[in-house]
């Protein structure tokens, strides 16, 4: 197993043979693509009509959200970097944003089978996964079920669910408790959650362009998927079933999923990549937007 614990991006870059040059290219200045100006498009999956948005050219990747985020809820420089090179595909999970609530029961295998039936509705036999907490979740559903369209695995900031999985702390419990459907208003009470303290003191401007947010999703809708979550039996005993080429990438300040997790779900992963970012909070991908791109190019070029 290639674990990389207190990595340094030169450590994986020299480790790859990829150019050091190349790592920091793309900045805020030369971003072309802004997700909320991409047209939100509709398809029917199954029983709910579900929210996407496509763009860019190349292998195509699916990025699955975590709990209660809209489909626009994604790095712009995580998204510019990937659709350099990649067609990317962000979509709302059933009853999220424009998704449709349907008619089955909210489970983490159902938003797997979700994923799955997308796409193929898109057309797509095989894509690269991103999942991100609710959705690593979903990601490690999607692997094992549907094996086969699934090229290289990224499971960011999850657990493996059920009783192997270790819990947050009483105020990160509290947090999701008495939600309210407005998105701005629900990552204001948050963020406290996603990043760490002096991290949002010393970045107020990006605290605020986060809190954009025009989709709003029924508070009944998350209390739904809340129960996803906590119902769901894990993966932790079947990991093993998981062959694709995966990396597990984590903060080591996050709450919410806490390290051990990740540390876990690679351990039982045959030949996983364990990748840890110093001082990241859940949302690490947001703090450190260059190096956590970099860290992802450089898994999917290898």
């Amino acid at each position: 197993m290639f674990i990389l614990i207190g990595f340094t991006i030169l450590l994986i870059i020299l480790s790859l043979n990829i150019d050091p040059a190349s790592v920091n290219a793309l900045n805020l200045t030369n971003q072309t693509i802004n997700l909320h100006d991409i047209e939100t498009k509709k398809i029917r999956v199954g029983d709910i009509d579900m929210a996407y948005k496509i763009f860019g050219k190349g292998t195509p990747i699916l990025l699955i959200n975590g709990y209660s985020a809209p489909l626009d809820f994604w790095d712009p420089i995580l998204i510019n970097r990937l659709a350099s090179n990649h067609t990317v595909i962000t979509f709302d999970n059933r009853g999220i944003g424009n998704t449709t609530l349907g008619n089955k029961d909210f489970s983490i295998p159902q938003f797997a089978h979700d994923t799955a039936g997308l796409m193929e509705a898109l057309k797509i036999n095989q894509a690269d996964i991103l999942g991100w907490s609710m959705g690593g979740m979903i990601a490690q559903e999607l692997a094992i079920s549907d094996p086969e369209k699934v090229n290289k695995l990224i499971i960011y900031a999850s657990i493996c669910g059920g009783n192997d999985s270790v819990p947050p702390n009483n105020e990160v419990l509290n947090a999701y408790s008495n939600q309210t459907e407005n998105t701005t208003k629900r990552l204001e009470k948050f963020l406290p959650l996603l990043f760490p303290n002096q991290w949002r003191v010393d970045n107020p401007d990006l605290i605020q362009e986060l809190t954009k947010s025009t989709e709003i999703s029924p508070v009944e809708t998350l209390d739904l998927q809340m129960k996803a979550i906590t119902g769901w039996q894990g993966t932790c005993n079947r990991l093993n079933n998981i062959t694709h080429p995966t990396m597990i990438l984590f903060g080591t300040n996050d709450v919410i999923t806490v390290p051990e997790n990740s540390i876990f779900i690679a351990s039982k992963i045959p030949g996983a990549w364990l990748v840890q970012m110093e001082g990241g909070g859940h949302a690490v991908m947001m703090q450190y937007p260059e190096k956590f791109s970099s860290i992802v190019d450089i898994f999917l070029a290898s």
